[in-house]
């Protein structure tokens, strides 16, 4: 089967999985996943819904407001997440709270995704979670998991440049993290981004060619994680929005 070819429609639909892709900073992962989508992959990119939840006229917008303050809006009216993040430093006793405010609307979203690219007969679908392995609410769902590794040195390296930070500067940073040799430990397929381009290019068109020949069944894990997410009304109303 070629490359990025996908099931029709109407074929295989019960057959679709899903894939975790995370990384560490300066690992490549979004350079890998660009890749995947030119496949005609489909993804989902968990931090780019976690900004579209907390844009104004969005339930969870209102809340944050609410429990925090207009005085982390920006003049625009959109929260100033910079302002966000210093209370949350300052008093990380709040960080539970924004959690209990945006993670049931970014659950929803993403589910709502994964239902979309269903319905449309993808094979697999692939979720881009930052903190994938440090938040294992996720990987409980995943046939599989997929880490972008880069050796520490090479990770440094890349960091200091994209950033312009000082050496001590880009450790601190990567010390925040989960280290990536941990994550490789409890990955289903690496990608090793330490070398060239074309080698990373290369490993990515394997795992892609692999995954396309991989079945699974997602809706037995669908239901167990919606009983234990609490989110059965939610796949409900979801289907009927989207089958009816």
């Amino acid at each position: 089967m070629p490359f990025g070819s996908f099931l029709g429609p109407s074929a295989h639909r019960s057959t679709m999985f899903l894939v975790g892709f995370s990384g560490g900073i300066a690992s490549g992962k979004s350079t890998v996943v660009a890749v995947l989508r030119e496949l005609g992959c489909a993804v989902i990119d968990a931090d780019v819904i976690a900004r579209e939840v907390v844009q104004p006229n969005f339930k969870a917008y209102r809340q944050i407001v609410h429990y925090f303050g207009t005085k982390i809006l920006l003049e625009n009216g959109e929260i100033n997440r910079e302002a966000l993040g210093n209370i949350i430093f300052f008093h990380p006793e709040k960080q539970q709270l924004l959690n209990s405010v945006t993670h049931p609307e970014i659950q929803k979203e993403i589910l709502k995704q994964i239902l979309k690219y269903f319905l449309l007969g993808y094979r697999y679908v692939i979720l881009d979670i930052p903190l994938l392995f440090e938040n294992k609410r996720f990987t409980k769902f995943m046939k599989y998991t997929v880490l972008v590794y880069c050796d520490p040195p090479m990770q440094r390296s890349r960091l200091m440049k994209r950033n312009g930070l000082s050496r001590v500067e880009a450790e601190a940073r990567i010390a925040s993290q989960l280290p990536l040799d941990e994550k490789r430990k409890l990955a289903s397929y690496v990608i090793d981004n330490s070398g060239d381009w074309e080698n990373t290019r290369q490993q990515v068109l394997k795992l892609h060619a692999r995954l396309e020949d991989s079945l699974d069944f997602l809706w037995a894990r669908l239901a167990v994680g919606t009983v234990v997410a609490g989110l059965g009304g939610v796949v409900y109303l979801l289907l009927w929005h989207f089958i009816y």
